[in-house]
């Protein structure tokens, strides 16, 4: 099987199209084809008048070592290579212990999900509810402003992620493959096939709920054990090895192998793991707002004339301003088509995040615009981005009129300096609702002064992106982990042995994909070492 990559055709190209530029490109006739499968379909349009589908495709000849010869310097054709998954380790027939996993959100699932398919049995506690019961305790704070702070958008089955758009791409580097895992689990699921090969594939929350109860039936099947309202409130350490957890209710669960697979709100437990004196270090992230333009603006600035196209989909973007003070500003989870979401874990603090469904059908595009953060902006010890991350959610709580509605801004308000006194065209979709005001007080000066030097900057990118009607809904404060639980080379902690910290709320992760694919290597780093003990 070879490989061919940057294979570029018109977007509106015929089916015929495709296998005859695979023997144009290589120089064939159609009797040397026997098939081709598509692995990758992206596009590019930075030309909207001219936009280009571009492919990678696996295709089977008749003669494949002589067209490999031919074309030996064409970094563009080579073999294809394998990207099946290969289990590392099987479980030894009596194990010493069963393994642990903290958290069940993309990290934990999969970390659970291949350390049951290698036979290991784990056991996984996650402090939240089933994701059903989950969504009614969250649907609770979107439509009632009632908050549960142990069910809702950051704690429960599946994790922050299933109240997301549901992006399943990624820019880390990959060599073993290991999202290909992923992405073919997540199709086992219940995900639609196109995620295999559509260059930026999602899925949305409905479908990532049935998706999500199907996994933890399969790790139940193999032997799993997935614990809810099962929330860690200790861990059991002794001569700097790791040997076990305690939960809320007082039981003790021993294991030399704990897979710390917590999201990036678990605050309570950073505490406890500070206390306890497992090494962390801060870590740069973000803070910001989320911003509200009509997905058909979006859609026309990005693709013109084929705004619509179903193979486009809803356009989305991705913005970067360096501002004069020194600080960056770029746009984080773009959800097109989507809604902003209410996603606090902590009462009377506001947070907000994106969510899109599979459709992408909503009325408006919504972006995060953030304001880089490095620890010299909130010195203390390691938790004190976590405090800073609560000064600016109370704030928020406070300027939306403290009932869970979220303080709200017109951007050409915003730009100017002058409090919001009504809605133009853009209905903002965040629920409980907005309070308009003025945003000036709700981030540090700082990053006030990067966003509006930035709005405008981005406007020259995306025509109408700061149009005075678009709205600022506040605020976004936790795209990444303050912390890091920092891990060596053996994927467990400096100085903790047995404990494995992973994810993204252990700083290893940001999003999905990526969360999943750190849950696979712990996952292989765990059996490992419990297969050679």
């Amino acid at each position: 099987m070879l490989r061919i990559t940057e294979l570029r055709l018109p977007l509106e190209h015929s089916p015929e199209a495709l296998p005859a530029a695979i023997l144009e490109k290589l120089a064939l006739s159609a009797v040397d084809l026997v098939s081709f499968t598509i692995f990758k379909r992206g596009y590019d349009a930075r030309k909207r008048d001219a936009i280009i589908l571009v492919y990678t495709l696996d295709i089977e000849l008749v003669n494949e070592a002589e067209v490999l010869m031919r074309f030996a310097k064409d970094p563009h054709v080579s073999v294809s290579p394998d990207t099946s998954y290969h289990f590392v380790a099987q479980a030894p027939k009596t194990l010493p212990h069963r393994p642990l996993i903290v958290g069940f959100g993309p990290c934990g699932m999969m970390a659970g999900l291949v350390l049951a398919q290698m036979g290991f049995q784990p056991i996984i506690l996650e402090r939240g509810k089933k994701v059903r019961e989950r969504t009614k305790d969250t649907w609770g704070l979107w439509r009632k402003g009632v908050l549960n702070p142990e069910s809702n958008v950051q704690f429960g089955e599946g994790g922050a992620g299933t109240f997301s758009d549901g992006k399943l791409y990624s820019q880390i580097k990959d060599p073993k493959h290991y999202g290909r895992k992923v992405l073919t689990e997540f199709v086992k699921a219940g995900a639609p096939e196109e995620i295999l090969y559509v260059s930026k594939p999602h899925i949305g929350t409905f479908r990532l709920v049935k998706m999500v109860e199907h996994i933890r039936a399969q790790i139940e099947a193999l032997g799993g054990e997935i614990r809810f309202q099962q929330q860690v409130t200790d861990v059991l350490i002794e001569n700097g090895q790791m040997h076990g957890v305690i939960l809320a209710n007082g039981e003790e669960l021993r294991s030399d192998h704990v897979i710390l697979a917590l999201g990036h709100s678990a605050r309570d437990t950073f505490k406890m793991l500070f206390e306890q004196e497992v090494f962390m270090e801060a870590k740069p992230f973000s803070i910001g707002f989320r911003i509200e333009h009509p997905q058909s603006l979006i859609d026309q600035a990005r693709f013109g004339k084929q705004a619509g196209n179903e193979l486009l989909g809803a356009a989305d973007y991705k913005l970067v301003h360096h501002a004069k003070n020194g600080r960056s500003v770029y746009s984080f989870c773009m959800c097109p088509g989507g809604q902003v979401v209410a996603a606090t874990s902590e009462e009377k603090r506001v947070v907000t995040n994106g969510m899109s469904q599979y459709s992408r059908a909503e009325r408006n595009a919504n972006a995060g615009i953030v304001v880089g953060i490095v620890p010299e902006d909130y010195p203390g010890n390691v938790l004190a981005g976590l405090d800073f991350q609560r000064k600016w959610e109370s704030r928020a709580f406070e300027l939306g009129g403290e009932s869970y509605q979220a303080p709200a801004q017109l951007v050409g308000d915003f730009i100017k300096g002058l409090p919001s006194k009504q809605l133009g065209k853009v209905e903002p979709s965040y629920q409980p609702g907005v309070h308009l005001t003025d945003l000036a007080t709700s981030l540090p000066s700082y990053a006030i002064e990067a966003v509006r030097e930035a709005l405008p900057a981005f406007d020259k990118q995306i025509k109408g992106f700061s149009m005075y009607d678009a709205v600022l809904t506040g605020v976004e404060t936790r795209t990444s982990s303050p912390l890091r639980i920092t891990r060596g080379h053996d994927f467990q902690s400096l100085n903790v042995k047995g404990l494995y910290p992973a994810g993204e709320g252990a700083g290893y992760a940001g999003g999905i994909l990526s969360a999943g694919v750190d849950g696979i290597r712990v996952a292989e780093a765990v059996a490992l070492s419990m297969q050679t003990k």
